[in-house]
């Protein structure tokens, strides 16, 4: 046997944050959080892009009423897109059913216009309405209302900000869209979901042992992961609607990195029931797992290509981790990263372009994204601590994990590193994001 252990990827202030590399490890004492406030999250976007478009969003009428600021959410989606940036909209309030002066916004030098009102109903329930207008054309785009219980205010501003970015950029936006991540709070860990921004965040799990390593499956309903409640990793899935959950992998030594096969018939991890660290694959029903990896070394986190051809692993089988990719059958092994004497955690954009992955340069670990199709590699951070990339379901934007004033934080950024957003909230430490699909 290859005498490396997973945890020798990683010293071990990293390991518990690092989906996957814990296969063979029997305990997890290196997980330490700050208790996290939960009241609000900040979004703080910085950064300047080359090309984005000028949008003024006015206060939409009855806002100040509201329980939700809705037209400072959807400001806060767009710009944390990378695609928009905020005009100058003070003045008097317009809805959806104003016809606004566009030379007026013209001068302001915006290309679009969004308006709106949010009203509360009768019965408790609030009205949420919305117009985008082409200003340059002077064009009315048309709008979008929502009748939503005030616990879906926020969710009706995410479907407004995917309407306007979809309408002014041709592609879905993913802000209704939602995340998982994991806490650590006391001594109790936390696995929760949470809107795209990190706001809203309900607790899926609560566990006095770590939990690790959340995999949305492929509709979105279900989220697998990792607990060490029996004292070892096993796998389990958590069906997001009903709250219940059904053990997947529990088997002799570790059991750990599960990814979901994008058919979400199957998941492909980390099993050590062989003796060493190797990739076995496991139908999403449970049952017995096949080998797909044959090698001495340790072959961990597992990531599928979108068409569900192809897995993306790490191994240290060539002397130190790197990304390597393989058929979904097990064959044909070859490397992919080859800048750089270590490289983990790999991720592939939903439409198969890209692959973000952390790579360490002088003992920082750093994101770093991939053009797959050019094989060309780019660190997008100036940070030192970055950890457990995913791409947004549009893969426009990719959320990680890493550590700001020595502290975790988690953070969004465009595939250029020019736009990245801090989600944390105030005194809060979070980690292991994963991006989950599109709302079917």
């Amino acid at each position: 046997m290859h005498s490396k252990k997973p945890d020798s990827f990683l010293p071990a202030s990293r390991l518990a944050g690092r989906r996957g590399l814990i296969a063979g490890l029997t305990g997890l004492g290196a997980l330490a959080m700050v208790p996290p406030s939960w009241a609000q999250f900040r979004v703080e976007v910085s950064g300047v892009g080359l090309t984005q478009l000028p949008i003024a969003i006015a206060a939409f009428r009855g806002d100040a009423q509201s329980p939700q600021k809705i037209a400072a959410i959807v400001q806060a989606d767009l710009e944390r897109s990378g695609q928009f940036r905020a005009v100058d909209a003070s003045g008097n309030p317009l809805d959806e059913s104003s016809r606004p002066d566009l030379s007026v916004w013209r001068q302001r030098a915006a290309d679009s216009l969004l308006t709106g009102s949010v009203t509360r109903l009768a019965d408790g329930r609030y009205d949420v309405r919305c117009r985008l207008w082409d200003v340059v054309r002077g064009q009315d785009l048309g709008g979008q209302s929502y009748v939503v219980p005030q616990s879906d205010l926020r969710l009706s501003a995410h479907r407004i900000a995917d309407f306007v970015y979809e309408k002014l950029t041709g592609e879905k936006g993913v802000f209704s869209t939602r995340i998982a991540y994991v806490t650590k709070a006391g001594t109790r860990y936390n696995l929760w979901v949470a809107d795209s921004d990190g706001e809203g965040a309900q607790s899926a799990l609560a566990s006095p042992e770590p939990i690790i390593s959340p995999s949305w499956s492929p509709n979105g309903s279900q989220l697998a992961y990792v607990s060490f409640e029996s004292r070892k990793p096993v796998i389990y899935a958590h069906d997001v609607a009903s709250g219940k959950r059904r053990l997947l992998a529990n088997f002799r030594g570790s059991n750990s990195a599960p990814a979901w096969s994008p058919d979400g018939n199957q998941l492909v991890a980390t099993l050590s029931r062989d003796g060493g660290s190797q990739l076995y694959a496991i139908a999403a029903a449970g049952g017995e797992p096949r080998r797909l990896t044959q090698s001495a070394s340790i072959d961990t986190e597992p990531a599928f290509s979108p068409d569900g051809r192809s897995i993306y692993f790490v191994s240290d089988r060539g002397g130190s981790p790197q990304i390597y990719r393989m058929g979904a059958s097990g064959s044909n092994v070859e490397r992919v990263t080859f800048t750089g004497s270590y490289n983990i955690s790999p991720a592939i954009s939903p439409d198969g372009r890209w692959l973000a992955y952390i790579s360490r340069i002088g003992g920082a670990f750093k994101l770093h994204v991939m053009e797959l199709g050019k094989g060309t590699a780019v660190a997008l951070t100036d940070t030192s601590g970055d950890e457990s990339p995913s791409f947004a379901p549009n893969s426009r934007l990719i959320v990680y994990a890493t550590q700001q004033q020595g502290r975790e934080a988690l953070l969004t950024t465009t595939l250029d590193g020019k736009i990245k957003a801090r989600l944390t909230g105030s005194t809060g430490d979070i980690r292991e994001p994963d991006w989950g699909p599109f709302q079917k």
